[in-house]
């Protein structure tokens, strides 16, 4: 019984410290944001390496999450999208979801989709095997990060502070993302640099 305890004890201590490493090598505020490449919905390759020197915002994205469809709908993130659509500033779209989930869309489709919603990140990408959402911790749709020109992560969390999928919330949301640039573009301290993000659950493998 002795002997049983102590394999007992030492496996949940091995099972520890795999998470703990693993959770250690994850995205963190204040830290370098991990390098990644992701092909885009036109099959092109995308390097975070390549915008070092710009302000970077992720977005992870599913068409099908009513939380999206919140933002994508009353057109709150393609305003986001236009607004940042500058020298200094580049959208980066992720969509992780796992092929096999009823969820998954084709470049094609979602190709249309952008076109539909007249969606405007930089880049549109796909990262079927998860290895970039689970890299960065990316729990929800949508789960935002900003990325200074230094390469840091300055911010990580929700949108907002409104966490239903009523389109009226938006109004008078605070919105997290907006305040984050402008405050790290004035180069002042950033007042909320992480939030728990809300929204769907980003559908992996």
């Amino acid at each position: 019984m002795k002997h049983s305890t102590i394999a007992s004890l030492l496996a949940c201590c091995l099972v520890c410290g795999m998470l703990i490493a693993k959770n250690a090598t994850a995205a963190s505020v204040g830290q370098a944001a991990p390098d990644f490449t992701l092909n885009d919905v036109n099959g092109k390759p995308v390097k975070l390496a390549d915008y070092k020197g710009r302000y970077v915002v992720l977005e992870w994205h599913n068409p099908a999450c009513p939380f999206v469809m919140k933002h994508y709908d009353s057109n709150n993130m393609q305003s986001l999208q236009n607004k940042y659509d500058a020298k200094d500033t580049v959208w980066l779209t992720i969509n992780s979801t796992n092929p096999a989930h009823q969820d998954f869309l084709s470049n094609d489709k979602l190709k249309g989709y952008i076109t539909d919603k007249k969606a405007a990140p930089d880049r549109y990408m796909t990262d079927a095997d998860g290895k970039v959402g689970q890299l960065y911790g990316a729990k929800t749709t949508p789960h935002m990060y900003i990325i200074n020109p230094a390469g840091m992560l300055v911010y990580a969390g929700a949108i907002d502070d409104k966490r239903g999928t009523n389109k009226d919330e938006i109004k008078t949301a605070k919105n997290f993302v907006v305040a984050a640039l402008e405050e790290s573009k004035a180069n002042k301290p950033i007042t909320v640099a992480s939030s728990t993000p809300y929204g769907c659950s980003v559908k992996y493998k």
